[in-house]
């Protein structure tokens, strides 16, 4: 080869591996957002269902923190996340009033259900939910199992409890336990223990593990579960990546997001009803 060709072919060398890393950097400096979400939407498989098709239609990555409600707002707060995904109305609307997002949009719904044995020794089938409750409360044999992790799910147990009339935060029924958990440990926990425990239809579709366990009681409105979706302010947290996040929030309450989340069923079964208002 010629001195020539040489110095040629090394160039052609240095530019492959020169454009190489060109292209590594921009695979590293893909864009992604960090969305903090509930242990429901996760668990049910939701996510693994629609955000391919968000980040193939973008390119931008969304990375989900599962935790509580609770904590997930509590995230938001702190600047770790760049956007909400939750179930907790008046929480969420609490978080807008502070200042930490500037607009909270509804995105789909479903319903609570409450699981419990088959043989149902409190009685509670076929009775409305503070019915239910309130009988589950005089029974001081049968067990319930409580998220107790200020989750959305937990905010909701705690409202319809307190509905029953009775007074879980001082004067807790023989039964109840709390878990510290999510809705698929919990579930986990009521069929190890053959316990009753507040669960979203979600997690109960996609949880495999339930033993004797079967929903006794559904169908009351109260049981109505909404979730929304909200983008952190940055003028709370300037470093929030807001364009991506707002991207996000915009697809998920389109078609194109509202469609993903009508078509994902389990056994032919809907888990979530898209319902966003524009």
């Amino acid at each position: 080869m010629t001195r020539r060709g040489a110095a040629l072919a090394l160039a052609c060398v240095l530019g492959s591996v020169g454009g190489g890393s060109g292209l590594a950097a921009q695979a590293a400096e893909a864009p992604f957002i960090v969305l903090a979400s509930t242990t429901s939407t996760e668990q049910s498989g939701l996510f693994a269902h629609l955000l391919p098709a968000f980040s193939q239609t973008t390119g931008i990555e969304v990375r989900v923190v599962a935790v509580g409600t609770g904590q997930a707002l509590d995230m938001a707060r702190r600047g770790d996340a760049d956007a909400v995904l939750v179930h907790d109305t008046t929480a969420e609307e609490k978080f807008v009033a502070e200042g930490w997002s500037l607009h909270r949009r509804p995105v789909m719904y479903n319903d609570f259900v409450l699981i419990g044995p088959q043989a149902d020794p409190a009685g509670v089938k076929g009775h409305g939910i503070a019915a239910a409750l309130a009988r589950l409360a005089q029974k001081p044999e049968t067990g319930f199992v409580s998220r107790g992790d200020k989750s959305g799910t937990h905010a909701a147990e705690l409202r319809l409890w307190k509905a029953a009339g009775v007074d879980v935060a001082n004067a807790r029924p023989p039964g109840y336990r709390d878990c510290g958990c999510g809705m698929g440990p919990a579930l986990n926990m009521a069929a190890a223990t053959s316990a009753y425990v507040l669960a979203d239809r979600g997690t109960w579709l996609s949880f495999r593990n339930r033993g004797d366990l079967a929903i006794l009681v559904e169908g009351d409105k109260a049981l109505f579960n909404q979730y929304g979706v909200m983008v952190v302010n940055p003028a709370k947290h300037p470093h929030v990546k807001q364009a991506q996040a707002q991207a996000f929030a915009d697809w998920i309450t389109g078609p194109a997001g509202q469609a993903a989340i009508a078509g994902y069923r389990i056994g032919g079964e809907q888990l979530f009803f898209p319902n966003a208002r524009r």
